[in-house]
């Protein structure tokens, strides 16, 4: 069945139904304490199929889900640790929350109002995810609701060299139809730029079990945007047609990683925004993948823009995750739903800015299912 095809039966259903079942299967524990002695808690959605997601308030992260296979065989398809300890240590946003910016911002500046505001920067000459101290490194505040979790972060006016008093909400729900929704609000006191993703690693075969180069992806996008080498947009929306980057008709990750292109060079891989096809603000599928050996499929659907395409290209080995499995060189891909990197110094991207008085919403769509190994 075509992308198109699969994206019209996705609409119908856009929302997830949160069953009474569902709703009940949600449970607390502790997960140790951050290096301040403050407590943080893990929160496990079960849904009537028997799929879990464990979320921690540090950095409001995704730590596990827990999916069959098309034998029925469970397994974690992300990538993380089983402690607290973890991550706290250096690691490449397992499962973050990454804000207030997602993505980078080019030279750690941009103005607002007339005003330029310099940021931390702690990605070569650039800033990226929000910072030294970013949404991924702060303790949330979770509150059960109906069928899922709020987690809530205050960020305050000047929080990384960002104006503005930002209150970010996060809400993950788990659907009895396999979907973990990611609801995102945010209201603000002053004028702000702000750009919130979730920066799960996912390997479908499960993981720790080897590279993902082997998984078929789909991304519904005619174009994406070229980056120079500091990985910047240099502005130009970019035809996929041609390239290594079209993957509007299914394609392995591996077919084409290591082709002779400039921007496939620059990224180390796939390390690029794509364009999503169809209406900003309107919640449509835009990537599907398959693990052909489990027969797991993601299908990925968003009111965002665009997405992150991130192929694990900086995973060396020197993390080791749950069970002390080693988090080798591409053992993990990124969908990273979002607006694009350095909008606010790209004026004609879709602008981040949020207002006084406006409340910012977003909201994406992680559907597990199987099809026939």
């Amino acid at each position: 069945m075509s992308l198109t095809r699969r994206t019209a039966i996705a609409l119908t259903a856009a929302a997830p139904v949160i069953t009474q079942a569902a709703a009940r299967g949600i449970a607390k524990t502790s997960f140790g304490k951050v290096k301040s002695g403050q407590a943080v808690d893990l929160y496990k959605l079960t849904n009537s199929q028997g799929t879990e997601v464990t979320v921690i308030t540090y950095g409001a992260r995704v730590q596990s889900i827990r999916c069959a296979d098309a034998r029925g065989k469970m397994a974690d398809i992300t990538l993380g640790f089983d402690n607290i300890e973890g991550y706290q240590t250096e690691n490449p946003y397992f499962g973050a929350v990454v804000g207030r910016y997602g993505n980078r911002i080019a030279k750690g500046k941009f103005s607002l109002g007339g005003k330029q505001y310099t940021l931390a920067k702690n990605n070569g000459e650039n800033a990226l995810h929000g910072g030294l101290k970013g949404f991924d490194k702060v303790l949330w505040t979770a509150k059960e609701v109906n069928g899922g979790i709020d987690l809530t972060y205050i960020s305050k006016d000047g929080e990384e060299g960002y104006p503005g008093t930002l209150t970010t909400t996060v809400r993950y729900s788990l659907s009895d139809a396999n979907e973990l929704r990611i609801d995102y609000t945010a209201t603000t006191d002053k004028v702000t730029v702000l750009n919130v993703t979730n920066h799960s690693y996912f390997n479908l075969a499960g993981e720790g079990s080897g590279d993902i180069l082997g998984h078929r992806i789909q991304i519904n996008a005619d174009r994406f945007t070229p980056v120079d080498a500091g990985l910047i947009p240099t502005g130009e929306l970019k035809p996929v047609a041609g390239t290594a980057f079209d993957f509007r008709q299914p394609h392995s990750i591996g077919e084409r990683i290591n082709a002779n292109d400039e921007q496939i060079k620059l990224g180390k891989g796939y390390d690029h925004n794509y364009v999503l096809n169809g209406p900003m603000g309107t919640m449509r599928q835009i990537v599907r993948v398959v693990e052909p050996k489990s027969g797991r499929v993601l299908e990925v659907s968003t009111v965002e823009p665009g997405v992150q395409f991130y192929t694990g290209n900086f995973l060396d080995g020197t993390n080791k995750g749950k069970g002390g499995k080693v988090y080798g060189h591409r053992t993990g891909f990124c969908l990273e739903t979002q607006h694009f990197p350095d909008s606010p110094n790209q004026p004609k991207f879709p602008t981040t800015q949020l207002e006084p008085g406006k409340t910012w919403k977003t909201a994406t769509i992680y559907k597990m299912s199987t099809e026939k190994a």
